[in-house]
């Protein structure tokens, strides 16, 4: 994989509010073992893997595209639920448990794309929601879902605008948010290594964000899912790799 160097901007901008920041590993805290799925996307039907969570991604052009439809809540055809607004998910079932997931990114009118990890079977936390790292052109934010906001007991907390205080004592320590500046319109090379509790994000080779929680550690993460906020964010040359420790 070729590497630019990120503009002075965006590494600058990575160095604010440090004091308050976890320290980044300078080198990666993975070392890649066998690789266990890749897709340069240039096929018009998805691999078998693949499956759609929330519309809409469509392949086009050699790369997937991924389009935010449901902008706002709005009432289910029966009048009976309501189905709420949400980033467009493409789901990937690839079990792992330490990997190291590239790809390349790009915003074109997107505010968020993530990589999202998953265990459907945990019910301990909404959704099986485990730990994601969600880019943005202000930032990378990398959250420990399992132990944090998607805990059920945090979750169903969230919802009592009186257990606001509490809730947010709860988080500490399960997200964390590194500012900087990129371009739209551009390709970056995204890197997200997990590796027992700590993950750790690249972008173009320059390390961007850091995290250590224990929801990270989730023994089954049984699925990678990609996500995309706003009109619209791209993913090409996607490889998911198992890992294991860098050494010391």
């Amino acid at each position: 994989m070729i590497f630019r160097i990120l503009s002075p901007a965006l590494l600058l901008s990575t160095l604010t509010l440090a004091a308050e920041l976890p320290m980044v590993p300078a080198t990666p805290i993975s070392s890649k073992k066998e690789l266990l799925f890749s897709d340069d996307f240039q096929s018009a039907k998805p691999a078998a893997p693949w499956h759609r969570v929330v519309d809409t991604f469509t392949f086009e052009n050699g790369a997937l595209k991924g389009v935010q439809t449901r902008l706002v809540d709005t009432p289910s055809q029966d009048g009976k639920s309501i189905i709420k607004a949400h980033a467009a998910v493409y789901g990937l079932e690839v079990p792992t448990k330490d990997s190291v997931v590239e790809c390349r990114i790009k915003f074109d009118g997107a505010t968020m794309i993530d990589v999202e990890f998953d265990d459907r079977q945990y019910t301990g936390c909404h959704y099986g929601h485990i730990c994601r790292a969600q880019v943005r052109l202000n930032g990378v934010t990398l959250i420990d879902e399992k132990e944090g906001n998607m805990r059920n007991d945090i979750y169903a907390m969230k919802k009592d605008p009186s257990k606001k205080a509490e809730v947010a004592k709860l988080l500490v320590g399960r997200q964390v948010t590194f500012p900087m500046k990129l371009e739209a319109g551009r390709w970056y090379d995204l890197v997200v290594e997990t590796i027992g509790d700590e993950m750790r994000v690249s972008l173009d080779g320059q390390p961007v964000a850091y995290l250590k929680s224990p929801g990270i550690a989730h023994a089954t993460k049984s699925k990678i899912e990609l996500g995309v906020a706003g009109q619209a964010g791209w993913f090409d040359d996607l490889k998911v790799w198992n890992a294991s420790a860098a050494a010391k």
